[in-house]
């Protein structure tokens, strides 16, 4: 369900990215040369949801459209919506079927496709996947591959935002490789601590450990829920900061060194280390804070020559202090809310940006972005509470309600 502030809007006046194609190569005044490759055909690496959402972008944007699908989702609705749909990895479980990067690659180049959009999960921060596209000579909807692999490791994620300057949580400079390391850790910066995957993030493979008697155990934890969901055990150690709150950037860069932001989202409300509720902008964020958020997720981005979108996340203690988690090199599931704030419909970003257009063409400077209104998103979670509130699936048998309330009171933060 989605709660919205700041007007009824069509999906159409989202559409603040204009599409620029009369605009003058001439006009950019950048050094770096790109050419301009207009996309006609763009397939969805992924299902469900996101994929529809891609496909309704593309739509607008007039270009054909792509799904794949799994043998279990024949039926599925992304399927339908999609002005073609091949099957990828038969006679594999759902999940690996959208994983298999040869299937993916080899029906994309069968049918002329010039672009993929990994959407977010499955591969769409896989280095290895946006390597095969590009090998295979289709476009990646998303960063270069290495500026992906550095951002999906999160020990030179957090390197790179030291040399950025951005301030970061105590932590070990590299994966531990023993149980002594975390050991050894908590001695010198003292409990809590919390284990993070490597490789991965989405809560899995975090563990908060509050004393020695609880070290060894959520050790074997950690790493064992990191190999299962990301392949690589491998943990780091952070310091863990009570109660912060987590704020995360929204970013934009283009491939001639431009990088914009899009204001900030509130993701503290969580559970299990998983984002349930999403506010656009923060509440009662103080504009010096913000001002240092937004200036820091763009020198980050800047120094690692980020492209496309993604979203520099931050933690916020109750001193007003924010430190830096990682880089989602992604669209996020609550793009949305951002979207909604700034009239700006990032999916078309992406795909101009990926054809080359820059920032400015687009109409996208930073003097020109404004907050208007609020946006909360809110997902559903279902646990069993007979289980100890196990996570558990079955069919939803109330519908959802979705409101619009428009705010005449609210002044943008930065007025």
């Amino acid at each position: 369900m989605l709660l919205q502030m700041g007007g009824v809007r069509s999906a159409l006046s989202l559409l603040a990215v204009r599409r620029a194609c009369c605009l003058s190569r001439a006009a950019h005044t950048s050094p770096q040369t790109h050419e301009y490759k207009p996309i006609k055909k763009v397939m969805v690496a992924n299902r469900g949801e996101i994929a529809i959402r891609v496909f309704r972008a593309c739509t607008e944007l007039g270009i054909r459209t792509v799904a794949v699908y799994s043998e279990q989702d024949t039926g599925q609705m992304h399927r339908q919506k999609a002005d073609e749909a091949y099957l990828i990895g038969r006679g594999l479980p759902p999940v690996a079927a959208y994983l298999h990067i040869p299937d993916i690659i080899k029906v994309a180049k069968e049918n002329d496709v010039d672009a993929i959009h990994p959407g977010y999960g499955f591969l769409s921060e896989r280095s290895d996947f946006a390597q095969a596209c590009m090998d295979a000579g289709v476009r990646f909807i998303g960063p270069a591959p290495e500026v992906v692999r550095k951002m999906g490791d999160k020990v030179e994620a957090r390197a790179i935002a030291i040399r950025a300057g951005v301030p970061v949580v105590p932590g070990t400079d590299a994966p531990i490789s023993c149980l002594q390391e975390a050991q050894e850790f908590s001695n010198t910066y003292g409990f809590p601590i919390i284990f993070k995957a490597a490789y991965g993030g989405g809560g899995r493979g975090m563990r908060v450990v509050r004393g020695y008697e609880e070290l060894e155990e959520n050790y074997q934890r950690a790493y064992s829920e990191a190999l299962a969901a990301f392949g690589n055990g491998a943990l780091f150690v952070e310091k863990f900061i009570e109660k912060p709150r987590h704020i995360e950037v929204q970013i934009l860069g283009d491939k001639y060194g431009n990088v914009i932001h899009l204001y900030e989202r509130d993701c503290s409300i969580q559970r299990r280390h998983q984002k349930v509720v999403e506010i656009a902008p923060a509440t009662q964020l103080d504009p010096h804070l913000r001002d240092r958020l937004t200036a820091d997720s763009v020198n980050l981005a800047k120094l690692v020559g980020y492209e496309n979108a993604g979203t520099v996340e931050f933690l916020v203690d109750k001193h007003g202090k924010h430190y830096f988690i990682e880089v989602n090199s992604r669209l996020q599931v609550e793009h949305t809310v951002t979207e909604e704030i700034t009239d700006v419909d990032l999916v078309h970003a992406q795909v101009r940006i990926c054809e080359g257009r820059s920032l400015p063409e687009l109409g996208l400077k930073q003097d020109k972005i404004r907050i208007n209104g609020y946006a909360i998103q809110c997902r559903v979670t279902t646990e069993d509470p007979a289980r100890g509130f196990q996570p558990d699936t079955g069919r939803l048998e109330v519908g959802s309600i979705y409101y619009r309330i428009k705010d005449t009171s609210h002044t943008s933060p930065q007025h």
